[in-house]
């Protein structure tokens, strides 16, 4: 990836979601939201403490997370949408 996130910032890339429905009905794109499920490309070295520490990021490449649905900020690269939000606007690793 050309693009390195600073401080505690994180690259995501997000994962598709389902375009069928439990009960086998196809969904149109038009009516499905965004994903919030994303899949972490590339970290920040940390958040910078007041001290002038950095503490590291809990998060690291190829995460799957879960994050707020108008979270973070869109960027597109090499023809990629990536969302590009804080370490503290991820809500959840997924194991």
């Amino acid at each position: 990836m050309k693009i390195r996130p600073l401080h505690d910032r994180v690259i995501i890339k997000r994962l598709e979601e389902e375009r069928t429905s439990p009960g086998g009905i196809v969904i149109p794109d038009t009516a499905t939201e965004k994903p919030i499920r994303g899949e972490v490309m590339a970290v920040g070295k940390g958040k910078i403490l007041e001290s002038g520490d950095i503490r590291p990021l809990d998060l690291k490449v190829k995460d799957k997370v879960l994050f707020g649905k108008y979270s973070g900020t869109e960027v597109k690269i090499d023809g990629q949408e990536y969302l590009v939000m804080r370490e503290e606007d991820v809500m959840a690793v997924l194991d």
